[in-house]
């Protein structure tokens, strides 16, 4: 099999030497988020492309939009994409779909997808993306569904930011589903954030946008052994399997599809949550609110995989056992080959599906 995916982690590497040079010495990152997409246009060619669930706009506007699938008819379900990548990982391919398991359970899913910020766009930031932008969103869907108020489901950063809402005074939501999605990032919460956090932000620019490509790097001089090593260990062994080796090329091929982040939005991941841990601790600001653990007062279940790197469970009990308004769960994923990255196996991973995702739709049952 043609597997370009694993050159990403060599793509920008004849770049890295730029980080050193400061923010004015970026423009060729950008260069590089267009040569990962063609790069990932090739492993399309050769089968490996997504393969989606048909859907409508519900309502779309520069910064995000989102998506009604056709189909479901039960509880409403917003669905918060992480905003670096492609949210089709969702919708991988129908063996291995979220959001199909979903339709065919009864749940009606939406998803928020955010759009490739603009320059005049890199102001953006948490107050944005974790406050008004999914507050609009929960309104458009709770409006299309019949004044349902919806559950909010995220994955990764886009696990993280649908917390941080889920703790302000008006969330309209009836629950909250955390995959793989960190939430304490306390020295030594995850390998991942105590890399992260001693990285040097001097070379990101704090105006305009930030290429997706090189957060791509970044994150694989923090932890090669998850964004390099653990991929191509997971090549290997997906080789003798046609459906593992399917799904894997799949992921390959999505990885290469990003986009860039809004430069403040950036910044205050990486100092208010990586380095300061302000959600954790109850100071993290958002407009004129503190938020963190104690002010989440809706059901929420959170789902880690013992062998993720990056959202591990100490990156989530710590701040679950702090919540004391609201019940919360904790399930955990054994991880499994096939998946490219084991923070993905939640979303793409055949066991995860068989044997996971019946509890959390359990779950999410139980408090319709």
């Amino acid at each position: 099999m043609l597997d370009l995916g694993h050159l990403d982690a060599f793509t920008g590497s004849w770049l890295l030497p730029s980080l050193r040079g400061g923010p004015a010495s970026l423009a060729p990152m950008a260069l590089s988020d267009s040569v990962r997409q063609m790069q990932g246009r090739v492993l399309e060619w050769f089968g490996f492309g997504p393969d989606e669930s048909p859907y409508d706009i519900l309502h779309a506007n520069p910064r995000w939009r989102v998506r009604k699938y056709a189909g479901g008819h039960g509880a409403p379900l917003l669905i918060v994409a992480a905003p670096i990548k492609r949210p089709y990982v969702w919708d991988l391919s129908p063996q291995v779909s979220t959001l199909k398991h979903c339709l065919l359970h009864h749940f009606r899913p939406y998803l928020l997808e955010w759009s490739e910020p603009a320059l005049g766009n890199g102001g953006d930031g948490l107050a944005d993306y974790a406050g008004r932008f999914i507050g609009e969103a929960v309104a458009r869907v709770s409006e299309d569904a019949g004044r349902a108020n919806p559950f909010l489901i995220g994955h990764s950063l886009g696990g993280t930011l649908a917390a941080i809402y889920a703790t302000s005074d008006s969330p309209g939501i009836r629950g909250l589903v955390l995959l793989a999605a960190p939430l304490c990032f306390a020295a030594g919460s995850s390998s991942f954030r105590d890399a992260v956090a001693t990285l040097d932000a001097a070379f990101l620019p704090t105006t305009g946008i930030v290429p997706g490509s090189l957060l791509s790097q970044i994150s694989a001089m923090a932890s090669p052994e998850t964004f390099l090593w653990s991929r191509l260990a997971d090549g290997v062994l997906s080789a003798s399997d046609s459906r593992a080796s399917d799904t894997h090329a799949r992921v390959e091929r999505w990885a290469l599809d990003e986009f860039p982040l809004p430069a403040r939005l950036t910044h205050e991941i990486l100092h208010d949550l990586y380095r300061e841990n302000q959600f954790c601790r109850e100071v993290l600001r958002i407009g004129d609110r503190t938020l963190g653990p104690s002010r989440l007062t809706v059901p929420t279940l959170a789902v880690c995989n013992r062998a993720d790197a990056i959202a591990p469970r100490a990156s989530v009990a710590p701040f679950l056992d702090a919540v004391s308004a609201a019940p919360v769960s904790l399930l955990e994923h054994a991880g499994e080959v096939g998946v490219g990255f084991q923070h993905l196996a939640i979303l793409v991973g055949r066991v995860a599906h068989a044997e996971t995702w019946p509890e959390i739709l359990a779950w999410l049952r139980v408090h319709e």
